[in-house]
């Protein structure tokens, strides 16, 4: 019998339903929730589209640094008892489009089991990830619109990370610990936080929040952990606005090398040839093995030399964003470029310059070694407490959520006044952009005030109404988005607000940027709610912890203080003065209700799905060939050796081979580039493109127009001696509608001594 469509669609469903069954007789332990984990290939496609986060029209795709994820936990009282999934992306934010239809694929394989209730999807805020998969105009106008390819890489992998973690489910423990995360960021607004009172700032040492909090998630059973998720604030901009290559920054970093390390405790490394092969021997093999031409493979085979296979059972490390707003992990300042001296303090410019005032990582002029040392100090707190974790959360695990129209909420403050939030605006401080990535000249940051000139550009897009400017102030509405529905909305009104709670730990899941004195006014209004409200089951031992840019994007949120002064982060505070005053007053109520024990009174006003009205002008790649005479994955430059015949550590090899756009395939949970070992006689894949010493860098030659893939391996200090060689994976079309063909292709062997 020939099954049909309709018929594999059935037998799929029938498939979950015996799954969910399976899943309902898991036994709770005593004391132990259900937990599970899971990760899953996020990396978007590496070529020509416009990164998310600097707004940089000319950053595009151009390679890899190291893969993106999407990592999920999922914690349940009981099979058949409250639960959520928390997710954690290597993207820049959540998308409001992008939860629309993870939503819809969940309730197509597990009915109403995952909702918007009780499901949180956050980013790291990285900005060197693809865009195109916000629905919002002004977040897409860069990447030229909607991008499907980097929507659907992104809904995938969160619908595969959140059924591998269900799948997984056990019974197991959840550990908690915190810890002080040391130079890892530093305010970039310092000016703005100032504004503050000077009793609230005395009731904190620093100007930055540098607590991290980490939950240790451990298999019941065996005993074996099986995932790390902590929460710390540092802007994902390491990586500047000039760089192409799809990384996960600092956070993203921090994952690998946190995954990394627990996957290589304890086992032993191999032995290339042996350790004592002489140098001359392994130059000698070496010569022997030349590059391999250009040969035809499978969608699959790249996947089979993947160092790290997702089999389900992989450890899952998550290093997830917090209350980030003015916080840059360019710890060593904000310098002049033309000077080297320091920034105007208040406004961050140069001589009235904004784009000559940038900010230094600790590896400057490095943005790679930047990445890396934030990385690796949030990585060494994250071992630290998930090494000394003992204290064990315990009790209920509940959620709240509602949507709410952002634009128009009274908020009753002290003293009985009532205030009103705006229709979303941006100020002329949001165009200077940040020390992290200067915007457009003729901006500052602190600007109350636009150029008749930028008023006449602002006009002929949408002139702000009289309410939007009076609501605004002190800020000057440069771009009034609320009031902007041409050609479809230019920016979000509904947002969702949630909270998640795992026994006395509380996860606030905000869509947007918070500054540090923002986060913390949020905390401790919802703790004093949570212990006036909680008939004694909350107390000063009750753990909040913010999920910033989680289920959708707004933007950024400030004091009202801060707000006067109209840096970046007030600039681009969408909903005006009030916008803090908002979301305490909205989250006071889930948190009363949630102590309470009470149901959401309304759920709120359903977000606009704005998919069929998407701008689409990105054109996908329209067939690519290699020059006459040569193969796809052909050497077109071969490894340089040294004159002394084999590489140390810290060497760089690179060749560069014939390739094609990588849009047409991601070829995902696979790599476009390898590291190969000679053991024995058989090649063994060592490092791929999710290490952080791989790269792979796409573009065109400059004479043919053909495309050329370049590897580079920056040989890490832990590499063994012994022959290797590089190998590069790729797919093509002759033309846009003809079938996706695959290849693969070799340098000739060095040796690394």
């Amino acid at each position: 019998m020939i099954m049909t469509s309709k018929m594999y669609h059935n037998l799929e469903k029938l498939l979950v339903a015996a799954l969910c069954l399976l899943c309902a007789w898991i036994p709770a332990t005593d004391g132990q929730y259900l937990i599970g984990v899971g990760s899953y290939d996020m990396t978007g496609p590496a070529a020509d589209v416009n990164m998310m986060g600097y707004a940089n029209i000319e950053q595009n795709t151009a390679g890899v640094h190291f893969r993106l994820r999407a990592r999920t936990f999922i914690v349940a009282e009981n099979p058949q008892g409250p639960r959520f999934a928390f997710v954690n992306l290597d993207a820049g934010m959540a998308s409001q489009l992008v939860n629309i239809k993870v939503l819809e694929r969940l309730n197509s394989r597990f009915g109403n089991l995952y909702t918007q209730e009780n499901v949180a999807i956050s980013g790291i805020h990285t900005h060197a990830g693809p865009g195109g998969y916000l629905q919002y105009l002004v977040y897409s106008v860069t990447s030229l619109g909607f991008v499907q390819q980097s929507f659907d890489a992104i809904v995938n992998a969160i619908e595969q990370s959140i059924v591998l973690a269900h799948n997984n489910l056990k019974p197991g423990l959840i550990f908690i610990n915190k810890g002080e995360v040391h130079n890892a960021g530093i305010n970039r607004s310092p000016s703005a936080y100032l504004l503050n009172p000077a009793d609230e700032r005395a009731q904190y040492p620093t100007n930055i929040d540098t607590q991290m909090t980490l939950l240790k998630f451990v298999d019941g059973g065996s005993g074996k952990s099986i995932g790390a998720f902590s929460w710390f604030a540092t802007h994902g901009t390491s990586m500047s606005k000039d760089n192409k290559l799809i990384s996960g920054d600092n956070k993203g970093a921090a994952a690998r090398f946190f995954e990394d390390w627990f996957a290589s405790t304890g086992k032993s490394s191999s032995s290339p040839l042996t350790n004592s092969t002489s140098p001359s021997t392994l130059v000698k093999k070496a010569q022997t093995i030349k590059a391999t031409g250009g040969k035809p493979c499978d969608k699959t085979t790249s996947q089979g030399f993947k160092v790290r296979k997702n089999d389900g059972s992989l450890f899952v490390g998550a290093f997830c964003q917090s209350n980030v707003g003015d916080v840059t992990p360019n710890v060593l300042g904000a310098f002049c470029i033309d000077s080297g001296k320091p920034c105007d303090f208040n406004h961050s410019s140069c001589h009235g310059n904004d784009l000559l005032c940038v900010g230094r990582g600790p590896g400057y002029p490095d943005e790679i070694l930047s990445t890396k040392i934030i990385g690796e100090r949030q990585f060494k707190t994250a071992v630290d407490l998930f090494s000394s974790a003992t204290e064990e959360l315990t009790g209920k695990i509940d959620y709240r959520h509602v949507y709410l129209n952002f634009t128009d909420i009274e908020v009753e403050l002290d003293g009985n006044k009532t205030v009103k939030t705006c229709p979303a605006a941006l100020g002329p401080g949001f165009a200077a952009g940040t020390t992290d990535g200067p915007g457009a000249f003729g901006f500052q940051q602190g600007d109350t005030e636009i150029s008749k000139v930028w008023k006449k550009v602002r006009d002929m897009l949408k002139e702000p109404s009289q309410y939007q400017v009076d609501c605004q102030k002190p800020k000057a509405v440069l771009l009034s988005t609320g009031e902007m529905f041409e050609p479809y909305a230019w920016a979000p009104a509904i947002l969702p607000i949630q909270i998640l709670r795992l026994g006395k730990l509380i996860i606030l899941s905000v869509p947007g940027e918070f500054t540090t004195m923002a986060g913390r006014r949020l905390r401790e209004a919802i703790m004093q709610a949570l212990i006036s409200n909680g008939n004694g089951e909350f107390d000063d031992k009750t753990q909040i912890v913010i999920a910033g840019l989680t289920n959708t994007y707004s933007q950024y949120v400030a004091t009202v203080e801060e707000y006067e002064q109209q840096r970046y982060e007030a600039a681009s505070t969408l909903y005006g003065p009030h916008t803090l005053s908002a979301y305490i007053q909205e989250f006071q109520k889930l948190a009363k209700a949630m102590a309470r024990g009470e149901k959401n009174s309304s759920r709120g006003p359903s977000p606009p799905d704005l998919t069929s009205v998407q701008l689409r002008l990105l054109q996908g790649p329209f067939g690519d060939s290699p020059p006459n005479g040569v193969n796809l994955g052909d050497i077109k430059q071969d490894v340089t050796l040294p004159k002394c015949g084999s590489f140390k550590k810290g060497d760089r090899p690179s060749a560069t081979f014939w390739s094609a756009n990588p849009r047409y395939d991601l070829l995902t949970e696979g790599t476009f580039a390898g590291v190969e070992l000679l053991q024995g006689e058989r090649w063994t894949p060592v490092y791929d493109d999710d290490d952080f010493s791989l790269y792979f860098k796409w573009k065109t030659d400059n004479v043919t127009f053909h495309g050329l893939a370049i590897i580079e391996w920056e040989i890490p200090e832990e590499a063994n001696s012994g022959v290797y060689r590089l190998r590069h994976f790729g797919s093509s079309k002759k033309a846009t509608n003809s079938t996706t063909q695959y290849f693969t292709g070799a340098s000739s062997a060095f040796a690394v001594s």
